[in-house]
């Protein structure tokens, strides 16, 4: 049998009423997270970053494709992989549909990743994107923007990730099982798995000059996982109790 209540129709109104009131205060909440983010000073991007793209060679300023905004997703897709982390593939299942939209609003979208080109290129054209994606390989970029750290950093635990310096380091004996599987799916060990990690950048164009505006890491990412907004809203909520997910090409698959 359901646990959950039941109730009547009145019952669920009298509640839904005062949920809407909370809601109506996350809302406002979040509108002033969103102007406290755009009121963060900008900072010049002097160094001068090489990425390949489809098109060939470019800088970051020519990521922008004319647009005076860019936000970068920082994909999971290190030399070593032979396919993207399965996170941050379910994110960018999303990006297809909304990238021309952001296009038709001054903010070119793209993704970011170590791999070489190639196999970005391959990956792409096994999940059916058309967003655009850069590699970044050779580039000091991900290191930069605290999304790859050497072995050296995951030994003696001095990796700098989310805006903190500590409890990052790892050995193989305290990878958790789900990461473990991850990297599997990833054709690599899972140490070389988490020197990579997701993230989201935002730069502004000004005067031909690039400025770092924000980013987030870790769950600061939750509110670009299109489909856990959904669950959010289901009767069931998220109902996890391990990873789930899967790359779209690989559900019914055992």
């Amino acid at each position: 049998m359901a646990n959950h209540m039941t109730g009547t129709r009145n019952d669920w109104l009298a509640a839904r009423l005062d949920l809407l009131q909370a809601e109506k205060e996350l809302t406002r909440r979040s509108d002033e997270l969103s102007r406290r983010r755009q009121e963060l000073p900008w900072v010049r991007v002097d160094k001068e970053y090489r990425l390949e793209t489809d098109e060939g060679g470019a800088s970051l300023a020519e990521l922008f494709r004319g647009r005076s905004q860019l936000m970068v997703y920082h994909f999971m897709f290190g030399p070593d992989y032979t396919a993207g982390c399965p996170s941050c593939s379910m994110i960018a299942d999303g990006f297809n549909g909304f990238a021309v939209h952001l296009a038709n609003h001054d903010v070119a979208l793209a993704a970011v990743s170590r791999a070489p080109l190639t196999k970005l290129q391959a990956y792409k054209r096994r999940m059916g994107w058309t967003f655009p994606w850069a590699s970044s390989f050779g580039s000091d970029f991900n290191s930069d923007f605290n999304v790859w750290f050497t072995e050296e950093q995951q030994r003696e635990g001095s990796i700098e990730y989310n805006y903190r310096r500590a409890g990052h380091a790892m050995d193989a004996a305290q990878v958790p099982e789900p990461v473990a599987q991850f990297a599997a799916t990833c054709g690599t060990d899972a140490l070389t798995y988490t020197r990579e990690r997701p993230g989201v950048s935002a730069f502004a164009l000004e005067d031909g000059v690039v400025y770092h505006t924000y980013s987030a890491y870790a769950r600061g990412l939750d509110g670009l996982w299109g489909a856990y907004q959904w669950l959010d809203r289901a009767p069931k909520g998220r109902n996890e109790t391990g990873v789930w997910w899967r790359r779209h090409d690989e559900y019914g698959k055992r």
